[in-house]
């Protein structure tokens, strides 16, 4: 697939796909999947052919302030939006993949897309519709950019209301991610319901039970 060097703008692969008569072009993109706490997010956002914002983009490039307005601007401007999450429970018995698919699954459950791009590597294995992966698609795509902000700020929402609960862990500074502070906080407390005690590094932070 080319695209000329014109079509500089985020939205290059909505318009290629709209003129092959894919109206319903949905992005995938979610958020929390390497941090130590917290449930992972997925966004999913479906434009209106031929929309174009020149501010949307992958929402690790937008200070927090920018993606909240963004975030209201998606949410309005959009023609599907949704935002489903798979818990640290589920993170924990199924592993962070399936526990990703799962959440994929869920906000699939409420539209059924044309197209359907997912940020990475990552194909469905059980979706019957066309979709097409591609890697670092919150810098190529639209509408996975604009998902990676409904996703990121939906988390970074969910785990400053968990800081008032636990606020000996710093959430609303690092929102769950292995920052030095988080690290040192998780040594010293030990992890809450809310960690993902399934991940690896654990076995090194906590003691098991018959050294506890």
């Amino acid at each position: 697939m080319l695209f000329r060097k014109d079509s500089l703008e985020l939205s290059f692969i909505e318009k290629f796909y709209w003129s092959q008569g894919f109206n319903k072009i949905a992005g995938i993109d979610e958020a929390g999947r390497g941090a130590l706490a917290g449930p992972l997010f997925v966004g999913l956002v479906i434009f209106p052919p031929g929309y174009y914002h020149p501010e949307i983009k992958d929402s690790k490039l937008l200070p927090p302030e920018k993606r909240e307005k963004l975030y209201e601007i998606i949410t309005k401007e959009a023609l599907f939006w949704g935002v489903s999450s798979a818990s640290v429970d589920e993170i924990n018995q199924m592993g962070i993949i399936k526990a990703l698919f799962l959440a994929i699954e869920r906000v699939l459950s409420q539209v059924e897309p044309d197209l359907l791009l997912i940020d990475g590597p990552l194909i469905l294995p059980n979706y019957r519709g066309v979709q097409k992966a591609l890697v670092k698609g919150d810098r190529l795509s639209l509408s996975i950019g604009a998902a990676s902000i409904l996703a990121k700020v939906s988390r970074d929402r969910y785990m400053m209301e968990l800081s008032k609960e636990y606020p000996e862990y710093g959430f609303d500074k690092h929102k769950g991610y292995a920052t030095r502070k988080h690290l040192l906080a998780i040594e010293k407390y030990g992890p809450s319901p809310h960690h993902r005690i399934s991940f690896k590094c654990f076995d090194k932070l906590c003691p098991s039970p018959e050294e506890a």
